[in-house]
């Protein structure tokens, strides 16, 4: 069984050729945090997941009974993963609750150009999810539902936060502001293109932000999931904020698949 978990771990990596991307295999060091940001506990976000082969290789949000939310670049192909998911613990080696993926569902037109697009995936559990006070779906927005500028954000994960002094299995999380789209956009020009199915989260001088391993997590705006850690230019760099697949962008694919 390892080995066939192995397999699928590198048929995943090989997905992501876009060097922005947010995913554990990205990991210039081998701690994982948010970088600037705080430890908390997974009562306080509690739709948050670690999702794995082996060990954590991304984040994720509970949105239903049977169903994850998570980033495109994060699954691989393969529509029957050799995946799971551990949810209910600020630890993510441990406690907690792990149910595997059934299967996995990227949005159709993820992957039809290099600019990760549309970089959303649904997850469905094998069986269906006891919710508790640690374990809960985060609401959906609606269907291109706006979020005003600057409104203060949380992200959270267990992705680098480029300190080595760092607990590496605490979950952590950081306090952002929505960037205005014209402006998200000037400020990759040089990069990367920015999308209407993206959005930009962070502070102009860098210094916060989420970081490899935080691929896949939440942006929670309002108590509501309004992104999806996807890809940034390195981590908390000034000038270049987090970039998030916008989850208003995709509502309706959302509810088609999942019946959420």
């Amino acid at each position: 069984m390892r080995s066939i978990l192995l397999i699928c771990a590198v048929l995943g990596a090989s997905q992501a050729s876009f060097n922005s991307l947010r995913p554990w295999w990205r990991t210039e060091h081998q701690n994982s945090r948010i970088v600037g940001g705080f430890v908390t506990s997974i009562n306080k976000v509690p739709w948050q997941v670690s999702l794995r082969d082996t060990k954590h290789i991304c984040g994720g949000s509970i949105i239903g009974d049977q169903w994850v939310l998570t980033a495109g670049h994060c699954t691989g192909s393969s529509d029957k993963p050799c995946l799971s998911v551990r949810m209910g613990s600020s630890n993510y080696n441990k406690g907690g609750v792990e149910i595997k993926v059934k299967r996995s569902i990227r949005h159709p037109k993820y992957g039809i150009d290099t600019t990760s697009d549309y970089d959303f995936a649904l997850l469905e559990l094998d069986r269906k999810i006891d919710f508790t006070k640690s374990i809960k779906p985060i609401k959906l927005p609606k269907q291109d539902g706006a979020v005003p500028d600057g409104t203060m954000c949380t992200v959270s994960g267990w992705g680098s936060t480029q300190n080595v002094v760092d607990d590496l299995a605490l979950l952590r999380a950081a306090h952002v502001p929505t960037i205005e789209q014209s402006e998200c956009v000037q400020l990759y020009s040089n990069k990367h293109r920015v999308t209407d199915r993206m959005l930009c989260a962070g502070y102009a001088k860098g210094g916060i932000d989420a970081c490899q391993g935080d691929s896949g997590g939440p942006l929670m705006c309002r108590q509501l999931l309004i992104g999806v850690v996807s890809w940034g230019e390195g981590c908390a760099e000034e000038g270049y904020p987090g970039v998030y697949a916008r989850v208003a962008s995709v509502r309706k694919w959302i509810k088609t698949v999942s019946g959420i």
